[in-house]
């Protein structure tokens, strides 16, 4: 195995990811596709498992001790972050480690699903297909704990992804990306083919951030408004001047929208109230626009209130940055899913969601994938929603994918400076 570079901890640096040549890293594909063949049902059953029993961000506590559970079964050291969640390494202890991330937190979701596994907990589901996720890499943890690894190996399962303040930056916090120097995810897709691995370079998902504005005022009779300080006016200034102001502060090609979604004031047609409020969420497809855009809508929303002479408070709150998939791993990433099905790959589309797996991304380089999940006819379902379907034939090209990633990868990070 070639020398390894130190990592430049600089967002620029790239994965050095080569075909295998070491004789521990010879056929570990084949090895993880075997034990899987064995080990199917088994795996099956923990899906089902967690799909019955899920738990809401941050309060992942059965699910956290099941997982630890699982892992110490089939002889593997599980480390419990503070809170919930958990990572477990494999292989050597004084190398860099190729990295995998599964989220394990369920929605305040409703399943109607009908499925015989359905979720067992009123009001709470998996409709975003985390459990898929965390089997996924609690199977590719089992299977490599029966192979001889070259380098080290980390996954992480982690809490609280669905929630603004997710909890990857609790993993970081935590330690857990500690030595990783290159990480990986899939994310269900209910819109692919099961089989279909969906790519994408650069940004895969979108920054949303949720900005909420107080106004205040003096109140009043609405037969003399010139008498006060209007807030019902200046909650329609805001709501209908802001979203036009932004879009000619911003290139229209970052895919940048700010939308509002709730406002509230006043209880009588005949009387100005002294508060009100407008809520809404800023979306954007690109990190540098996503990086200024704080200090921009203080600017435009203290703009368009000034000349009402009402008060505000602005309540900003920075969401997730987009998942910025680095493409060298990237590339590999898509190597490694034509060596599982030379038909595998597709071109993903940018969403306009957000992913907390971007923190990581800010830190080390990665890419995460869209893993078809749909059973390839029929009705295609739409995730956090309760009706949701998955195809568990995904599970399987999940594992093997990992698998290959785990394969081609040679350990280590060069500087982008250097390439």
């Amino acid at each position: 195995m070639p020398e390894r570079l130190r990592r430049n901890p600089v967002r620029s640096a790239h994965c050095t990811i080569v075909e295998a040549k070491g004789s521990g890293s010879v056929g570990l594909a084949a090895q993880v596709d075997a034990w899987l063949a064995v080990h199917r049902e088994e795996v099956i059953g923990w899906r089902r498992h967690l799909h019955s029993h899920p738990e809401l961000s941050h309060n992942e506590i059965d699910t956290t001790q099941f997982i630890a559970g699982v892992l110490a079964d089939h002889g593997l050291e599980p480390h419990l972050f503070p809170e919930t969640g958990l990572y477990v390494d494999l292989g050597p202890e004084d190398e860099e480690r190729l990295g995998f991330r599964a989220d394990i937190d369920a929605l305040r979701v409703e399943e109607v699903s009908g499925l015989p596994f359905a979720s067992r907990t009123p009001g709470i589901s998996h409709a975003c297909g985390h459990d898929v996720h965390t089997t996924i890499c609690l199977a590719l943890a089992c299977a490599l704990a029966e192979v001889d690894l070259p380098f080290g190996v980390r996954i992480i399962f982690q809490p609280a992804e669905e929630v603004m303040d997710g909890g990857a930056r609790d993993v970081i916090e935590w330690g857990g990306l500690n030595g990783v120097a290159c990480i990986y995810a899939v994310h269900a897709e209910p819109k692919l083919r099961v089989g279909q691995i969906g790519v994408r370079t650069g940004a895969i998902t979108s920054a949303a951030d949720v900005l909420r504005i107080d106004v205040t005022g003096p109140g009043g009779h609405t037969s003399r408004p010139h008498l006060t300080s209007d807030v019902v006016y200046t909650l329609g200034s805001l709501v209908t001047q802001l979203p036009g102001l932004l879009s000619r502060r911003i290139d229209p090609r970052t895919g940048t929208v700010l939308v509002f979604g709730q406002i509230e004031a006043g209880f009588a047609a005949n009387a100005v109230p002294k508060t009100g409020r407008v809520s809404g969420t800023i979306r954007t497809q690109d990190i540098r626009t996503w990086r200024s855009l704080e200090p921009l809508m203080r600017d435009l929303i203290r703009d368009v209130v000034a000349p009402t002479g009402c008060e505000y408070e602005l309540s900003y709150t920075r969401g997730v940055p987009p998942v910025m998939n680095d493409d060298v791993a990237t590339a590999a990433l898509a190597g490694a899913a034509q060596s599982v099905d030379p038909h595998a790959v597709v071109q993903a589309p940018q969403s306009s969601g957000g992913e907390d797996f971007s923190w990581y991304l800010e830190h080390v380089p990665g890419s995460m994938a869209r893993l078809g999940c749909w059973q390839g006819s029929g009705q295609k379902y739409d995730l956090h929603r309760g009706d949701i379907v998955i195809d568990e034939r995904c599970i399987d090209v999940g594992v093997r994918l990992f698998g290959a990633i785990v394969e081609r990868y040679d350990g280590g990070l060069v500087d982008a400076s250097s390439l």
